[in-house]
């Protein structure tokens, strides 16, 4: 009799790396989590995330399971070879990562917002839809087009950089050149900068921005009500231009609800021109902070099948 099929799939972002072993049918088996600590540099990081694959292999072959495939999701841009094309958190640019996990087997690297959407596309909320977005908010914001079940990587993997490109204005009173950047306004550490500005109170994560927010703090409700207006200006540009049957929300910051995601959901509405779509489904993601690394180990064994 056959063994039964597993892969292990990481998501390997700015804040942790989390990871599991995840069924053909999108069953998560097993679930670890550890932090990323990307200043140590990024061959600590690998080797990190590498124990950490290594672990997951073993303990799936210990249940009788077969593991015939690694699936990686990175924080950053991936080419259509599957390099790592960029290191603006994670340092993997130049390193020879996929190689490195085919030691263990046959091994994918994708953007991680392309693995989530993929999840979220095979598995969850965006099952049933033929055109959907996929936004994801946390340490850093990114975006995933799925057309037909398929992320859309555009023509060298760069498709997905949402928030991390300055948009240039100028200021109406002073006239200084303005070059604000989305995740400097709409991230998980943008919340917790703004607010430490703002104040006398020091915090060091977006979850004590978005409790004082829920205690009735004033400086965190402005922090946190212009984030989320931040990220609606763009996304509502985004369905503008799209035209998306549906927009699915992942990610830590994504999913916390509150202020963030009211006033977010609201502006996102205002901001879209056309009546036609302004009232379409904007939901979160149904496997949450899993569709990272459930995408990436279905992208594995989607092209390494048992």
């Amino acid at each position: 009799m056959k063994a039964p099929a597993c892969a292990i799939g990481l998501d390997v972002g700015g804040t942790k790396i989390a990871a599991g072993l995840v069924t053909p049918d999108g069953k998560v088996i097993t679930r670890r989590v550890i932090p990323t600590l990307p200043q140590r540099g990024g061959e600590v990081v690998l080797e990190d995330a590498l124990a950490l694959a290594a672990s997951l292999r073993e303990e799936g072959m210990a249940a009788g399971r077969n593991v015939p495939a690694i699936g990686v999701g990175v924080g950053e841009l991936v080419d259509l070879d599957g390099n790592v094309a960029s290191a603006q958190t994670i340092r993997w640019r130049g390193l020879p990562v996929r190689k490195r996990f085919a030691e263990l087997a046959p091994a994918v690297v994708e953007a991680d917002s392309r693995a989530a959407a993929f999840c979220e596309a095979r598995f969850g909320a965006g099952r049933n839809h033929r055109i959907f977005l996929y936004l994801t908010v946390g340490t850093g914001i990114g975006s995933c087009l799925v057309l037909d079940g398929v992320p859309y990587s555009g023509a060298r993997g760069s498709s997905g950089t949402l928030g991390s490109s300055p948009l240039s204005t100028r200021c109406t009173e002073c006239g200084a050149e303005l070059r604000p950047v989305l995740e400097q306004i709409a991230s998980g550490p943008a919340l917790v900068i703004q607010y430490n500005e703002l104040t006398a109170k020091r915090v060091e994560k977006a979850e004590e921005v978005l409790a004082a927010d829920a205690a009735g703090d004033r400086d965190a409700a402005h922090v946190v009500r212009n984030a989320g207006e931040a990220l609606a200006a763009t996304l509502g540009l985004m369905v503008n231009m799209l035209d998306p049957e549906i927009v699915v929300v992942g990610g830590g910051l994504g999913m916390a609800g509150g202020l963030y995601w009211e006033s977010f959901v609201a502006s996102t509405r205002r901001h879209i021109w056309s009546d036609t779509h302004r009232d379409l489904p904007i939901v979160t993601a149904a496997y949450g902070s899993d569709a990272g690394f459930v995408g990436a180990a279905a992208l594995a064994l989607q092209r390494h099948p048992s």
